[in-house]
């Protein structure tokens, strides 16, 4: 059988792809190494919240196939790498699954194939790093098979942008691959944005993050500024935001999380100090946005403790533990940082999230609470890091606990303080 696209790793990226790509009428392979996850999708059950089980089943019955068998890659007129791109023990970049994929798609590469890298790389990487090892397969970039990028766009749990109405960029290695690549997304989304060069698509992904942190890392050194200053940055972010022109509202939080945020901006510090620059805003922003769980330690301690009750031996909650509200990911989650924090401290840590059945930090199971009004009516303090949509947060405002609202979204109360 031949297939219109095979897509190469189906995580919350490929599989998102993979089900647009069938929707579109595309004949659609998807590839994963894990066959855990095959086996859960081929039954459809997905593990992706973008992706619910009534869609995957419908792609399914719409001819998509899941795999572990990359074979199938022989028979594809378009492969898409769609692999992560985390951080070693070092926090540098870990390209080794991009690597891996490049490998596995050379030895069954058939000429005039479009193959489209969609994972997080530095500006070169795509020429540098995928371009060789597809070469092995004796088949020459732009000459007898095409070669472009397109970095992802996913954001998961927003309620409005999905990958149809989302542009999408996209490069070639030379003009007409990026044609290739350009009537290929024509065929999945509203928009498509080409550029003139796989750098200039590969740096446009790490200056959207980095963007988010710098503003995030701004205002989260604002909230510190303004708590020494006795000023309250919530209602002043309200009231700037109120200029038509020249103002983003951005919001302070416990920290950074997810697969984006804490990672693009190094990334983007990498190929600078590769060539022999400096990224000052982006190093100052991962600073800035690595100290707040610390901070929110912090706070809690002050807070607490400023109602009479000691840290140590204190019974805490913490109220949602994703790095992102609505959304069942625990990747970077400053969570694990501040539940850490508060332990060194001597506190009695359990959390209440409604996505989350299990959380462990350093191999430590975390106590779970099912019930956020029987937790909150046995502990000394809450801390509310994500404002899920499952929460009464009217509720969690009156009840008569005291919490500490690093998001922002609770009533104000007697019982909360914002971070």
């Amino acid at each position: 059988m031949t297939y219109d696209v095979a897509v190469i790793g189906l995580g919350y990226v490929g599989l998102a792809l993979a089900v647009e790509c069938t929707r579109s009428g595309l004949r659609v392979a998807g590839i994963d190494i894990d066959p855990r996850r095959t086996v859960a999708l081929s039954t459809g059950k997905s593990y992706v919240d973008d992706v619910p089980d009534a869609e995957l089943v419908a792609a399914l019955a719409a001819g998509l196939s899941v795999g572990t068998d990359a074979s199938v890659l022989a028979d594809s007129e378009v492969v898409v790498v769609c692999v992560p791109t985390p951080l070693d023990t070092e926090r540098c970049p870990d390209v080794s699954s991009v690597r891996e994929a490049a490998a596995t798609v050379a030895r069954h590469l058939r000429a005039d194939c479009l193959v489209v890298v969609e994972s997080t790389v530095w500006p070169g990487a795509t020429d540098q790093v995928v371009r060789p090892l597809l070469e092995r397969s004796g088949l020459r970039a732009g000459e007898d098979f095409a070669l472009a990028y397109s970095p992802e766009r996913v954001d998961p749990g927003n309620p409005h942008f999905c990958l149809r109405n989302t542009p999408k960029v996209v490069a070639g290695y030379t003009t007409r691959c990026r044609d290739r690549a350009e009537i290929f997304y024509g065929k999945l989304v509203d928009e498509v944005v080409p550029v003139s060069g796989l750098r200039e698509a590969e740096m446009a992904k790490l200056l959207e993050n980095t963007y988010r942190a710098v503003n995030i890392a701004l205002v989260n050194e604002m909230a510190v500024l303004c708590d020494t200053m006795d000023v309250d940055l919530w209602e002043s972010i309200t009231a700037a935001a109120t200029k038509p022109f020249g103002f983003e509202k951005f919001l302070p939080g416990p920290g950074v999380g997810g697969h984006c945020i804490p990672v693009d901006p190094e990334y983007l510090s990498y190929a600078a100090a590769e060539v022999g620059g400096r990224s000052r805003f982006v190093d100052l922003a991962r600073e800035v946005n690595a100290s707040m769980p610390d901070y929110v330690v912090e706070r809690v301690r002050r807070t607490i403790e400023r109602r009479g009750t000691a840290l140590r031996g204190a019974r805490l909650v913490l109220l949602g533990v994703t790095y992102k509200a609505d959304v069942a990911d625990l990747r970077e989650s400053p969570a694990a940082q501040i539940e850490r924090g508060l332990r060194r401290l001597g506190a009695i840590v359990s959390f209440v999230d409604p996505l989350v059945n299990a959380w462990r930090v350093d191999d430590r199971e975390i106590p779970r609470q099912r019930e956020i009004a029987v937790a909150l009516a046995s502990c000394d303090m809450a801390v509310l890091l994500q404002a899920h949509a499952a929460f009464d947060l009217e509720s969690i405002s009156r009840q008569g606990c005291p919490v500490l609202d690093t998001r922002g979204a609770l009533p104000a109360s007697d019982f909360v303080e914002l971070l």
